[in-house]
């Protein structure tokens, strides 16, 4: 309970200084709502997306990349985040501080993950104001949707949260974090279907991108914020929720798998 205690503490100090980081803000807490903001002014005059042949119905530019936005927030918040702020923390020492503490390391996972979660469900709600009045977006009314949506956020937040542990070691150094997990981040995000609209994609792209968790993210966040019928140009022609839900946990294997091997606590009994 102590640990707990203590975890809970490092999270929001953890948080504090995340809000004080002003590259951090802009590159994973407000860079899907900039995006978004690009992306619905620049294709409003395009018309709606998925209109009928007689040109009626659809959704506009703004409905449509919601779910994408709200997929890359979260492999940003947590793959972007903790892998990029880990390598620092290794690199200037402060893991090796932190080792000849008493902190327990279970707190100070606690702390990482208390401070990616309650920091992507901040963006996430800004995200959906933004999206409802400014872009005029109608949100889901239907309580299935928005239980699909709570169980696609957590265990795509917890896996990617995981994958940034496990990734955090791949940098030699925390001045390069930043040079060589950005570019990892980003090309997922134009494979995956959160810029470019996924049915559009070469099929053998297509593949790859299924390979990796982003696209099972956005896939799971359409189902919830499209209408049905969008479901048809997915790759399988339906929205393939199990298969959501199974590609993402073996992800979260694999990842808690990877941490283990690759994390290293500065103290030997750790």
């Amino acid at each position: 309970m102590n640990a707990i205690a203590l975890g809970l503490s490092r999270a929001r100090y953890e948080t504090r200084i995340y809000f004080r980081q002003g590259d951090t803000i802009f590159f994973t807490f407000l860079f899907p709502i900039v995006m978004l903001s690009i992306f619905s002014v620049a294709f409003s005059a395009a018309g709606n997306f998925g209109t009928n042949p007689d040109g009626s119905g659809g959704i506009s530019a703004a409905a449509f990349y919601v779910p994408g936005m709200i997929a890359a927030g979260i492999l940003l918040s947590g793959v972007q985040n903790l892998a990029v702020d880990i390598a620092v923390e290794r690199g200037d020492g402060t893991l090796k501080r932190l080792g000849g503490t008493p902190l327990p390391v279970v707190s100070y996972f606690i702390g990482k993950f208390g401070q990616v979660f309650l920091t992507s469900l901040a963006q996430i709600v800004l995200l959906l104001l933004i999206a409802r009045f400014a872009f005029n977006v109608a949100l889901p009314t239907d309580g299935g949707r928005w239980l699909t949506f709570v169980w696609v956020y957590l265990l795509g937040i917890t896996t990617s949260a995981v994958l940034g542990i496990a990734l955090s070691r791949i940098p030699r150094s925390g001045k390069s974090a930043t040079a060589v997990i950005i570019p990892i981040v980003l090309v997922l995000q134009f494979i995956s279907g959160v810029y470019l609209q996924f049915s559009q994609l070469p099929t053998w792209l297509q593949n790859v991108a299924s390979v990796f968790p982003l696209k099972w993210m956005a896939q799971g966040m359409r189902s919830v914020f499209l209408p049905e019928s969008f479901a048809k140009v997915e790759q399988n022609g339906t929205w393939d929720l199990g298969l959501v839900a199974l590609v993402l946990a073996i992800w979260l294997v694999g990842g808690l798998v990877a941490a283990r091997f690759t994390f290293r606590w500065i103290r030997k009994d750790s």
